[in-house]
């Protein structure tokens, strides 16, 4: 087991450590949840939360916000920024907050790493611990800013739920490997919050092993995507219980037509169940997508530990 893998397993007790001491959304207020990479896909399923318990909330990568704010918001409208960064040093995200405190507007920040430039330019900061040994690929770091960005919409949260989720990622192990055996081509499906870990998901996969992966709304998916399918193809459907039943007929079309499902929460040709309602679902799915990028990588012999083309910070002079 490789340090990759130690901080996927690991990660569970760190969960548990997280204390918000009340920070929630500003009453009254739009929210702009800002993130680069991994961390604007975890915004993505944090402002999607954030809309269902009643604040307007959009996800807008951090350059995006930097250089088109009013692409995103119009220019009338002052909204409050809750930025996520694992190292606070991110050039795009850092340069989100300048620009926002700049305008005049409140920041909160979502991080791992006290005293960074992230920090010293927010209003507020949550902080958590990661895992000792994460390196390049965000694994219990983006679980935690998942975790943060659902208790801060209000989502109730405690330790039963991480005990659902390493319920979850220990009954998935044993199948993960039969599961991407002899595929190459990995789509992830999940509406609603779901949708940014599906992204999430295939991100990590790609980054991991190098993999051909793309993430998409379920029913979106028969608009064109799925042209690519055969029996090359893996698909992990994230279910929503609220549309399991159209979710469940296109999983079996595209069982139909050679793709092996993986069935998180419904039907598939390997089915997991979920054990949580669906506001905490992005956080139990997100541990199994991560072991399944080790997975793949360990097939195809790559090292997480060293994913080519990337560092741990992303930082532009």
């Amino acid at each position: 087991m490789n340090a990759t893998e130690r901080g996927i397993r690991e990660q569970f007790p760190l969960w548990d450590k997280l204390v918000m001491d009340g920070v929630r959304p500003r009453a009254g207020l739009v929210h702009v949840v800002v993130g680069c990479g991994t961390s604007v896909h975890i915004a993505d399923s944090i402002a999607a939360t954030l809309n269902m318990n009643g604040v307007l909330a959009r996800a807008v990568a951090g350059n995006e916000w930097t250089r088109r704010r009013d692409n995103y918001v119009p220019a009338t409208i002052a909204p409050h920024v809750v930025a996520l960064s694992r190292s606070g040093e991110s050039t795009e995200t850092v340069a989100a907050a300048e620009v926002s405190r700049a305008a005049g507007l409140g920041l909160t920040a979502f991080c791992c790493a006290p005293g960074s430039a992230l920090c010293h330019n927010a209003d507020e900061v949550v902080l958590a611990d990661t895992h000792p040994e994460e390196g390049i690929v965000m694994t219990a770091s983006a679980s935690l800013m998942l975790l943060m960005g659902l208790r801060y919409a209000g989502v109730a949260i405690g330790s039963e739920t991480t005990r659902a989720a390493e319920t979850l990622l220990r009954a998935a192990d044993p199948l993960l490997s039969e599961v991407v055996a002899g595929r190459s081509h990995f789509v992830f499906l999940g509406a609603g919050a779901l949708y940014g870990v599906a992204r999430e998901g295939a991100l990590k996969l790609q980054e991991m092993s190098l993999s051909q992966t793309e993430a998409h709304h379920p029913l979106e998916y028969r608009h064109g995507p799925i042209s690519l399918i055969d029996d090359r193809s893996c698909v992990i459907m994230l279910y929503h219980p609220d549309t399991i039943g159209e979710e469940a007929q296109l999983a079996r079309e595209l069982m139909a037509k050679g793709a092996r499902v993986l069935g998180v929460g419904g039907p598939g040709d390997i089915e997991l169940s979920v054990d949580g309602p669906a506001d905490v679902r992005p956080l139990l799915c997100l541990p199994v997508l991560q072991l399944l990028g080790e997975y793949v990588a360990r097939q195809r012999g790559l090292d997480t530990l060293a994913p080519r083309h990337l560092t741990k910070v992303v930082t532009i002079a």
